[in-house]
């Protein structure tokens, strides 16, 4: 311990890690689409150049939600890898934000079955919780912010992702069908 004027104070050791934070969220996310692609496999599915008229011929809220969240996953990845605090991670954060929330909104307007589905409820978690977590990091509760924010990114980009390449949904029809 160290002395100082408020009293003794912790040394912080380095603590030994085997993976960090952000390289453990894109293994789980690898891993969330190998299942998806085991699963596919196992059903004789295989990759193939995708069908892009497909997504041509969707209506507009789709390919708006389709290129919002692909944005937001390059941006998050991007994000989530760099440097924070600085000026690129706050343009880029707020640029996210606004993907998030267009792809979180956007998909009260897509139904396949004609009603609300259990995927609306990471929409609605999503809705909720990004602008939270922005609110964190201008209060400087920078440790809530970035929880919620990696939450965001695991449960509204990628698990929810992975539950588009399921049989008979678009991307898988485009990708895998």
């Amino acid at each position: 311990m160290s002395i100082t004027a408020s009293g003794p104070r912790p040394i912080a050791l380095p603590t030994p890690a085997v993976l960090d934070r952000p390289t453990a969220i894109v293994a789980l996310g690898v891993l969330a689409w190998a299942i998806v692609a085991a699963i596919n496999l196992a059903h004789g599915v295989h990759l193939h150049a995708p069908h892009l008229g497909l997504m041509l011929k969707a209506p507009w809220i789709v390919q708006l939600h389709v290129a919002a969240a692909f944005s937001a996953l390059v941006i998050g990845t991007a994000l989530l890898l760099g440097v924070k605090g600085r000026t690129f991670h706050k343009a880029a954060g707020w640029t996210w934000v606004i993907c998030m929330m267009t792809v979180a909104i956007g998909s009260f307007w897509i139904r396949t079955t004609g009603h609300l589905s259990f995927i609306h409820l990471l929409s609605g978690g999503v809705a909720i919780t990004v602008p939270l977590a922005v609110v964190a990091a201008k209060r400087g509760n920078l440790r809530s912010h970035r929880a919620g924010m990696t939450r965001n990114f695991l449960g509204g980009l990628i698990i929810a992702g992975a539950f588009t390449f399921v049989p008979g949904r678009l991307m898988w029809m485009i990708f895998l069908g």
